[in-house]
């Protein structure tokens, strides 16, 4: 019995350690495409954003409501940039150690919902922008993000 154990593991057939990883060249391709959708994702959202607050401004509304619209996609943005910027990071630090990875996904979660709050609750009370029109276009530009993510996701899966 000791013989047979022997005997794979000087042929070479018990796996590595880590044999259930990617090859990294792979996972190279991977990351780089990734980081290319996540900038046509983020140009997206300026484009939304701008059109948004545009329109807004087009119907001939107070001023203030477009610069609203214009300041909540402008938080979408930002929450956009950190998720883009976090994800490009954790790609060059590949970690095995699963409890180091699930703190950076809580640590970068809650550092984005604390950017979109405080952005947003200094455009409410320091700029007196009203709080319907700047909500509407952080959710306008959030769900561009959603559609922008499915829609290159679907393209890149084809």
């Amino acid at each position: 019995m000791n013989d047979d154990v022997s005997d794979v593991q000087k042929q070479g057939l018990t796996p590595p350690k880590n044999a259930a990883m990617m090859p990294a060249s792979r996972f190279c391709g991977i990351a780089a495409q990734e980081n290319q959708i996540s900038r046509q994702v983020l140009k997206f959202q300026v484009v939304v954003a701008l059109l948004s607050a545009g329109i807004a401004y087009g119907m001939e509304t107070a001023p203030q409501f477009a610069m609203a619209v214009l300041c909540g996609g402008g938080a979408s943005v930002a929450n956009g940039a950190l998720l883009a910027w976090r994800m490009a990071r954790s790609a060059l630090n590949s970690t095995q150690e699963a409890h180091y990875q699930l703190r950076l996904l809580y640590f970068y979660a809650a550092e984005r919902f604390l950017v979109v709050v405080v952005l947003l609750a200094i455009s409410m009370t320091v700029l007196k922008l009203p709080p319907s029109a700047l909500l509407g276009g952080f959710v306008m530009v959030q769900a561009a993000m959603i559609a922008a993510r499915l829609f290159l996701n679907k393209f890149k899966d084809d």
